[in-house]
């Protein structure tokens, strides 16, 4: 958990909220460090009063030159947050009104057809060894693969350390994620192949609280790594990208997950009411909602299966526009 200190007239008020909004199960890290920024601009200010008015605030929702939309709109919630805390407590504060949060188009995950993951694996499985970065050609067949099959987030797979994966029984221990919360991943036959090769190739002698996925030098993966790495197989495997933010992103293997998981429960007939907690459990889910919101996708994606899928489970099935609330889960 990042520490993160305030020095302005809100700082008490700031820590108050990244208590409170841990204590319900939030990590709340990315918005402890825009609250930082808030302190800031505060001070910069020469803001001095424990309250929060609409002439400070509104400086502070103006978007500012090249700001992406998302990051625009993520720290205008953030102080919003912080204003609805205030005012619980009592303390004069504006809230930014919901009706006045940047609108624009929200991003529609793309889902990988049948062709694109094999194009995709083709060129992830041609992977060379190269000498600066000697797992490579390891690393990305088995990453990439967990992030599809088991519709990990990045986070948990960069995250996995050697006492997470017993490649003996297929399992992973997904630890620590989104509400603080741990889970059991099993994996499929053919990818409990490949981890017992990769532990036997890469982690003979690895001590267990080392991470899976190295660099070099025991070096962890990046996020960053990964994406380059993933923009790369895109390339050589002819798959357009519409270039930032606009994906295909490495987020979209879990949605592609959680779509053909859901597409072929509604071919095979499954009773989606009894198989959607199945999902959410697998996919680390809090609620509902954010499972439902793959089924949408799925039905419209795959018209032929709409009926099915509102027959079975239409009543909680959200618009699509409405998106899910974890979609950057």
């Amino acid at each position: 958990m990042n520490t993160v200190s305030y020095q302005g007239p809100l700082a008490e008020y700031m820590e108050g909220l990244l208590q409170h909004k841990r204590a319900l199960g939030f990590h709340y890290d990315t918005p402890a460090r825009t609250l930082r920024h808030f302190d800031q601009f505060c001070i910069t200010s020469h803001w001095t009063r424990p309250s929060l008015d609409e002439s400070l605030v509104e400086g502070w929702n103006q978007k500012r030159p090249h700001e992406a939309h998302a990051t625009w709109k993520g720290r205008i919630q953030v102080v919003r947050q912080l204003a609805l805390y205030m005012a619980r407590l009592g303390l004069p504060a504006y809230v930014t009104p919901v009706g006045r949060l940047p609108k624009g188009p929200r991003y529609v995950p793309h889902i990988f057809s049948a062709a694109e993951l094999r194009a995709f694996f083709c060129q992830v499985d041609a992977c060379a060894y190269c000498p600066e970065v000697p797992y490579r050609h390891l690393t990305m067949p088995l990453l990439f693969r967990l992030l599809y099959g088991c519709g990990l987030r990045v986070s948990e797979i960069l995250h996995l350390r050697i006492a997470d994966v017993d490649p003996d029984a297929g399992v992973l221990t997904i630890r620590d994620t989104k509400f603080h919360k741990d889970r059991l991943v099993p994996v499929t036959e053919g990818l409990q192949e490949r981890l017992l090769r990769y532990f036997q190739q890469v982690h003979r002698f690895s001590g267990t609280n080392e991470c899976v996925f190295w660099l070099a030098d025991h070096h962890p993966l990046s996020v960053g790594n990964v994406y380059k790495n993933f923009r790369r197989f895109l390339w050589h495997a002819g798959i357009s990208h519409g270039g930032w933010g606009k994906g295909p992103r490495v987020h979209d293997f879990r949605h592609t997950f959680a779509v053909h998981c859901l597409k072929g429960w509604v071919r095979d007939s499954k009773d989606l009411a009894a198989y959607l907690p199945l999902l959410k459990t697998y996919l680390g889910h809090y609620s509902f909602q954010d499972s439902a919101y793959y089924l949408r996708l799925t039905a419209d994606l795959y018209p032929d299966i709409t009926v099915r899928v509102e027959q079975s489970v239409g009543y909680v099935v959200p618009d699509i526009e409405g998106g899910s609330s974890d979609e950057t889960d």
